[in-house]
């Protein structure tokens, strides 16, 4: 069933929602799952991103997810300017991906700690963006969830624990998926959720040996 953000779009500054107010937030889910401030930004547009986006303002608002504003922020139109101001260094390019979205940007970050991330992901229209992939790894997950994004090392007992401590916090697991480079490797758990996740339960998260990395995604208007 659609409902009326479907049929009427999304609160945005324009003109695309796809090439704008998608981009705004794959920007933003970016700068949340780096999990820090990003003072470096290489992206890498592909297929319409790429041909008609500075057309749509595609990177001006790429750079403002990057900032953190959301897609109905006034200063969009000024994110350059703004990111100059608080030491975000960015460049633009194009790159050719097989079996893409056309609207789809590869996002490689450094936050001011050192963190890195990247991230491939399309914005599918009416506001709606899709991440495909974290670090190379396919995930496949909306932002329209609580999401709770673990890294570990391939091995058992990790599904396990990190469910544990879900339920204890009473948290509903909606979906799971489950990614890895290899056996033996980087594993990555999507764990999309229907309530918030307390601070506390992904803290004790990141205390786990063989848990390299724990990010929450906490959707607009949870």
């Amino acid at each position: 069933m659609l409902d009326i953000f479907d049929i009427l779009g999304p609160i945005m500054v324009g003109p695309s929602s796809s090439h704008t107010a998608g981009a705004v937030r794959i920007g933003n889910i970016a700068r949340t799952l780096l999990g820090n401030e990003p003072v470096e930004a290489k992206l890498l547009l592909h297929g319409s991103f790429a041909e008609t986006g500075r057309g749509h303002g595609t990177d001006r608002a790429l750079v403002a997810g990057l900032l953190g504003m959301q897609p109905d922020d006034l200063d969009i139109p000024n994110s350059f300017a703004l990111a100059r101001e608080r030491g975000l260094h960015f460049t633009f390019g194009e790159v050719q991906l097989r079996e893409a979205h056309p609207n789809t940007v590869v996002l490689d970050l450094t936050g001011q700690g050192g963190e890195h991330l990247k991230v491939q992901a399309c914005s599918i229209g009416g506001g709606r963006i899709q991440v495909d992939k974290l670090d190379d790894v396919p995930v496949g997950f909306t932002g329209e969830y609580n999401t709770l994004i673990i890294y570990n090392q391939d091995d058992c007992g990790y599904v396990s624990e990190v469910s544990k401590a879900l339920s204890q916090a009473q948290v509903n697991i909606a979906n799971m998926r489950l990614r890895r480079q290899g056996k033996g490797g980087l594993a990555i758990m999507v764990i999309e959720v229907d309530q918030k996740i307390p601070q506390s339960v992904i803290t004790s998260l990141r205390k786990l040996e063989g848990i390299r990395k724990a990010t929450y995604y906490e959707r607009e208007g949870a």
